[in-house]
């Protein structure tokens, strides 16, 4: 048995579920309120005999392990890890014996930043100057302070080392968890004398610490941060996301901001979707990290140069990763704690008043350079043309191209061959849009139409042949391609998918819900309709794609589009007639 099957057999998933939503029984199933949408009838289902949930309002389904990466923002080992403390499964077990001794060398360093966390906690108490800082100064309430586990490093040489030792854990543990270094006399702590917050990963597990100068020292720095461990490397992860990923889902988009500390300020004055980078860097994997819980980015960097620039820099990597990213300006203040602190509905409305980064950009250039002569022209254009050749819409390039020609007064042909004649690699930069609940909806339609076409064809073999026109492009999903090139075979065997067990049982609960009982001739009109409904999309998608390509085709070129374009009619003619 491998690690995934021996937690299955330990966890139902109905409990695993029930740790996050209001189960009732449904027969042999259960139900409960979507996560993902805002309804008002229960129409999660959840199937403890084939341990698969289905959520018919969404499209979305799978087992315990999807529904975890859903709810947590976590990639699949992070929800395996998560599970498999839940079940007590040692994965290390599963490994090699140097993989088995690396995880449990990491679990010891877990344990020793989760008990430096609580250390830290009961030095705060009893430190009046640290907590008269965060209580009075920073103005956090004490139930905030609980919230981020704030915490005290008490200015001593050894005293988190030497209570780490009664603990029984070596010098190298406690070094390597990123806890203590090399100094005269011995080993001695980190940090010291300094506002301790704890940074978590997506579960809540303490990584590392972000220390605070309590006092003013010129001769050290304001902030320092624990080194890379086998825990924790900056470039990686996102502070607070533990705390911010439900409210994250919820709103459907990420504000990031460049310190701890205005998550913390930014959570207290209840904008709950607030994470941070380490500094003014973000990075792809960042991006991606919270990518799956919103696809909308809002970055409030610091107002100086610093912040600035990497705002600036963040724009080809949320393209990289196919983000929506918006810059937010935070009027009147440095950072938005400042801002919070001068005026809290501030902080929202400049959230609400966030810029595109295409718009911030032209901006800000529009300010820096001299757009009155022809050097500060080119320079311009030539910062703005990047991005504007990187988004992926036709008509959206034609609004940059037609905004920057008025703007510095030169004809818009003479920018789209500028446009035309630069190298970069195209990369799908995407517009924030004013109705996110639409695009919502037309990517929740073609899943729920995906899946409900291919559970009946699945349970009703009679009606296979119907899907023969259907290519695997035309589903959007990779799970759905391959089980739809398994049922487009004349003598398809479905009894055993191998890799694509739970999606099919996923299927099976889906017409056993829906369609179970209907008639064979309404079952066959169910199936006409919804492919025709996913050829159609399929189709609208390449004219769309064929269209870019025309304007910059010769003859020769245009003529074989336009034959792509009337294979695709003659394509959707042949659905809708059923032949």
């Amino acid at each position: 048995m491998d690690a995934v099957e021996d937690i299955k057999a330990r966890l139902a998933i109905e409990d695993v579920i029930g740790r996050y939503l209001e189960l009732k029984k449904s027969g042999r199933n259960f139900k409960a309120i979507s996560p993902f949408t805002s309804e008002k009838t229960a129409s999660f289902m959840i199937s403890p005999e084939k341990q698969i949930w289905h959520d018919f309002s969404s499209g979305k389904g799978g087992n315990m392990f999807s529904f975890v990466m859903e709810m947590e923002g976590l990639d699949f080992k992070g929800a395996l890890e998560l599970l498999a403390r839940q079940a007590g499964v040692d994965l290390s077990q599963y490994g090699s014996r140097p993989d088995a001794r690396a995880g449990q060398q990491k679990e010891r360093l877990y344990e020793i930043n989760e008990l430096a966390a609580k250390f830290y906690q009961v030095h705060f108490s009893k430190t009046p100057k640290a907590y008269e800082y965060i209580l009075k100064k920073r103005k956090f309430s004490k139930g905030t302070a609980l919230k981020f586990r704030i915490g005290y490093s008490p200015n001593s040489n050894d005293a988190l080392v030497r209570f780490l030792k009664t603990k029984k854990y070596s010098d190298s543990e406690v070094k390597r968890a990123g806890l203590a270094t090399a100094r005269h006399g011995g080993l001695g702590d980190m940090f010291r004398g300094r506002i301790m917050i704890p940074l978590m990963d997506p579960t809540g597990r303490v990584v590392g610490f972000t220390a605070r100068l309590l006092e003013a020292d010129d001769k050290a720095p304001k902030y320092i941060n624990t080194p890379a461990t086998p825990l924790y490397d900056k470039s990686r992860h996102v502070f607070g996301l533990n705390l911010a990923k439900e409210d994250i889902r919820k709103v459907k988009y990420a504000v990031v901001v460049e310190g701890n500390m205005d998550v913390v300020a930014s959570h207290q004055a209840g904008v709950a979707q607030t994470v941070a980078t380490a500094g003014t860097a973000i990075t792809e994997q960042q991006l991606k990290a919270l990518s799956r819980l919103a696809q909308d980015i809002k970055l409030a960097y610091d107002q100086d140069n610093a912040g600035i620039q990497a705002a600036e820099r963040s724009i080809p990597i949320a393209a990289k990763v196919g983000v929506n990213l918006s810059i937010i300006n935070v009027p009147g203040a440095k950072d938005p704690d400042e801002l919070i602190q001068k005026d809290i509905g501030a902080w929202q409305k400049a959230i609400d008043s966030s810029k595109y980064a295409v718009d911030w950009l032209i901006e800000r250039y529009k300010k820096a350079m001299d757009l009155e002569s022809a050097q500060g022209k080119r320079e311009f254009t030539d910062v703005v043309l990047k991005v504007v050749n990187g988004l992926t819409d036709s008509v959206e390039q034609d609004h940059y191209v037609g905004k920057l020609a008025k703007l510095i007064d030169v004809s818009p042909q003479s920018l789209r061959i500028k446009l035309a004649g630069q190298k970069t690699t195209k990369m799908p930069l995407k517009r924030v849009k004013n109705e996110p609940a639409q695009l919502d909806a037309i990517q929740t339609d073609r899943l729920k139409t995906q899946n409900q076409l291919l559970a009946i064809c699945l349970m009703m073999p009679e009606e296979r042949p119907v899907i023969k026109h259907l290519k695997a492009e035309m589903l959007p999903e990779k799970q759905a391609q391959k089980l739809l090139g398994i049922l487009q075979k004349p003598s398809a065997k479905t009894t055993n998918l191998k890799d694509l067990t739970d999606y099919s049982k996923m299927l099976i609960l889906l017409y056993e819900e829906l369609y179970q009982g209907i008639d064979a001739q309404e079952q066959r009109y169910e199936v006409t309709r919804l492919q025709s409904r996913l050829v159609s999309a399929y189709v609208k998608i390449q004219k769309h794609s064929l269209a870019d390509e025309l304007r910059s085709a010769n003859q020769k070129q245009s003529q074989k589009l336009l034959n792509k374009a009337k294979d695709l009619d003659l394509l959707l003619k042949e659905v809708s007639n059923g032949r």
